[in-house]
């Protein structure tokens, strides 16, 4: 059996299944949703089917999100964790803008703390460009402008998100890591290593875009175990990430109810020796 929680700290313990609040924007995950009333109960029915940790930004909207799960979930649960992350901004035509000097750093976590309303935030991650194809660059001066702001009492957990294991070992010697978000899923493997790196430090690897995002994934292995399994092909990609490591958590996002529910039930799906072998396969 697939272990349901994983703890990170003494006072953090989150659902290895998340819910990624991204997609309750609108298209481009830029204004207003097209059903306000849907994603509020999306929201509310992830709380109630047990999900204790929820992914989001200020920059998803922006501000939208936030607002949104504001409004759908305070005062929160004790048992609920919210992670968010910072080093972008969206200009006025939808763009993502890098935004990470210590001065922006220290606003979007005050713009995270206001339109959540919350006097500390549980996570926050910093958003590399790494994968945006930015290149290696050092994170030693935005992660410190961050720990400082754990210092003042701002931030419980510090966390990363695009990032290599350079960077991350960069970033521990600076302040402990928790969590690292990072672009994986049962086609994209290019981070192997960093999940790998990630479960022998306690690191939660959490997947975005664990069912491929914008461009959802097609395998005909994975359709073939799916069916074989009584399952969808989506509940079987997640279960896979699950399985991939002790610290694997994933996030994956929807707007609509069934969705949802059907994701979370991935949770208890268990994939056999034999499915994992083929699932492994196409990743190789």
């Amino acid at each position: 059996m697939t272990q349901k929680t994983i703890t990170l700290a003494d006072d953090l313990t989150i659902t290895r299944m998340g819910y990624g609040a991204m997609q309750l924007a609108g298209p481009g995950v830029f204004g207003p949703p097209k059903d306000r009333d849907q994603a509020i109960a999306v929201l509310r029915e992830a709380v109630e089917l047990g999900v204790t940790h929820i992914d989001t930004s200020d920059f998803y909207g922006p501000t939208v999100v936030n607002e949104l799960i504001k409004e759908a979930l305070h005062p929160y649960p004790a048992d609920l964790h919210i992670v968010t992350k910072v080093g972008a901004r969206r200009g006025s035509d939808a763009s993502w803008n890098p935004a990470l000097e210590p001065d922006d750093l220290k606003a979007a976590v005050h713009e995270n703390l206001e339109h959540l309303d919350l006097d500390v935030l549980d996570v926050v991650n910093l958003r590399s460009m790494t994968h945006d194809g930015g290149g290696e660059e050092s994170i030693a001066e935005p992660f410190t402008a961050l720990a400082e702001l754990q210092q003042e009492g701002l931030i419980r957990h510090l966390g990363l998100s695009g990032v290599t294991i350079t960077q991350i070992r960069e970033a521990q010697a600076i302040a402990p890591v928790v969590t690292v978000q990072n672009l994986y899923n049962l086609v994209q493997r290019h981070d192997d290593d960093v999940v790998d790196f990630c479960a022998a430090e306690n690191i939660a690897f959490a997947s975005f875009f664990p069912l491929g995002g914008f461009t959802p994934l097609q395998s005909e292995t994975l359709a073939k175990v799916a069916t074989r399994l009584n399952a969808s092909p989506q509940q079987v990609a997640l279960a896979w990430l699950l399985q991939r490591s002790t610290t694997s958590i994933v996030i994956p996002g929807t707007s609509t109810l069934a969705h949802l529910r059907e994701n979370v039930a991935a949770a208890d799906l268990v994939l056999p020796p034999d499915a994992l072998t083929e699932l492994n396969a196409i990743g190789a």
